[in-house]
C-alpha cells in the first residue's frame, strides 16, 4: 500500500543541459468492502485509482534530484467514488549513502527506512496490519484537500546500517468539517511540531529498528452549531518509540513491532506473517493490540494470488479495534 512502481518513462533532454527523466506509474484497485461498524452502507463496492508523477535529473557535480506529486480517487463510506484529489509536492537530493526529503514526504516512521511500522498488511485495502490503531505520529506522501505540513527527512546508509531523523511543522495548519445533514461546522486547528530519530541494522535475512520521537505543541477546536458549541483547547506534549525486527525463515516471511505513545493507556505490540504456499500464492495474517483500553485486539487472515502481469487478486477477513467485522476482497493491477 506503501509503494509505488514506476513502470513507464519518458525521457526529455536538452542541448547542453543534463538528461531529465519523467516517470508515471501507480496502482487500480477494485473489488468489495464489508465494514460492520460503517453505519452509511455496510457492503460497498471498493475502488482506487493512483497516479503519481515524478521528475528525476542529476546536476554536473552528480547530486540526484527528485520531485514528485499524486492524483488519486477513492471510494467514500457510501460507496461513492470521490473526484480524484492530489498532492502537496515532494522533493529529494541524494547522492552516495545521503538522501534528503522535503516538503511533502514521509517522516522516519511512515518511510520504513529504519522501523517496520506496517508489515504485511491483510486483504486488498491492507486496513488489518500489525500497527492498526496505535496512533503514532506515522505521516507520509498522500492525497487529501487539506493543507499539508512540511517535512524535512535525512538518512544515510553505510553497509547494512541505516540512520535517518525527520522534522515534521504542524504549525497553524487547519482543517475544516461541515456536516450538511446538522449545520455542524467544526474547525480544528493545529499548531505542532515533530521530531524523530532513528537507527536500522540488516544482518542476513533478518532486520531490526528503532525509532524514538516527540511531539510538541497544542490543537484548538471551534465547534459553530449543535449543542457542543464552542472553543477547546487541547495541549500536545507526547513521546513515542517503535521498535521492529523482521525476517525470512525459508518461504515465511515475519514482521513483529513493539511501541509505546504517551497518548495510549498501555504499550503496543502487533506482528504480522507471510507464507508463500506456491510460486504465485501467498497466505497473510496480522495481530495487533493497540494499547488502548477500550479497543479490541485487531487480527485478520487473507490471501495474495498473483495473475501475472502486475495483476493480484487479494482478499482478507478479521476483526477491527472496535470490534467490528472486516472483509474485503478484489483485484490490484499495479503500471
Amino acid at each position: 500500500m506503501k509503494k509505488v512502481l514506476f513502470a513507464t518513462t519518458a525521457l526529455v533532454a536538452t542541448t547542453g543541459m543534463a538528461a531529465a527523466e519523467i516517470s508515471f506509474g501507480g496502482f487500480g484497485r477494485f473489488g468489495l468492502v464489508y465494514d460492520e461498524g460503517n453505519d452509511d452502507q455496510d457492503t460497498r463496492i471498493e475502488q482506487r485509482f493512483r497516479l503519481t508523477a515524478t521528475g528525476t535529473t542529476t546536476s554536473d557535480n552528480g547530486l540526484e534530484f527528485e520531485g514528485r506529486i499524486r492524483f488519486q480517487t477513492d471510494d467514500q463510506d457510501n460507496g461513492a467514488s470521490n473526484v480524484a484529489n492530489n498532492s502537496a509536492a515532494g522533493f529529494a537530493v541524494s547522492t552516495g549513502g545521503f538522501r534528503l526529503d522535503v516538503g511533502h514526504v514521509s517522516d522516519v516512521l511512515d518511510s520504513g527506512d529504519v522501523v517496520d511500522y506496517y508489515g504485511f498488511g491483510v486483504g486488498l485495502t491492507s486496513s488489518l496490519e500489525q500497527s492498526t490503531g496505535f496512533g503514532l505520529p506515522a505521516s507520509g506522501f498522500g492525497t487529501g484537500d487539506a493543507d499539508v505540513p512540511p517535512t524535512v527527512k535525512l538518512r544515510y546508509t553505510v553497509g547494512d546500517f541505516t540512520v535517518a531523523a525527520s522534522v515534521t511543522d504542524d504549525n497553524d495548519i487547519t482543517d475544516t468539517d461541515f456536516d450538511g445533514a446538522t449545520g455542524v461546522n467544526t474547525s480544528t486547528t493545529t499548531d505542532r511540531e515533530e521530531y524523530q530519530i532513528g537507527v536500522g541494522y540488516n544482518f542476513g535475512n533478518y532486520s531490526v529498528g528503532f525509532a524514538y520521537g516527540n511531539e510538541d505543541g497544542s490543537e484548538v477546536e471551534v465547534i459553530t452549531g449543535g449543542p457542543d458549541a464552542g472553543t477547546t483547547t487541547t495541549d500536545i506534549d507526547n513521546d513515542f518509540w517503535a521498535l521492529s525486527f523482521g525476517g525470512e525463515i525459508g518461504a515465511l516471511a515475519f514482521s513483529i513491532l513493539i511501541a509505546d505513545y504517551d497518548a495510549n493507556d498501555d504499550t503496543s505490540y502487533g506482528f504480522s506473517v507471510k507464507y508463500d504456499v506456491g510460486a504465485a500464492t501467498e497466505i497473510r495474517f496480522a495481530f495487533a493490540d493497540t494499547g488502548i483500553d477500550d479497543d479490541d485486539e485487531v487480527y485478520g487472515i487473507g490471501f495474495r494470488h498473483s495473475l501475472g502481469g502486475g495483476v493480484s487478486l487479494q482478499g482478507g477477513v478479521g476483526e477491527l479495534a472496535d470490534g467490528d467485522t472486516f472483509a474485503d476482497l478484489g483485484v490490484v493491477f499495479n503500471f
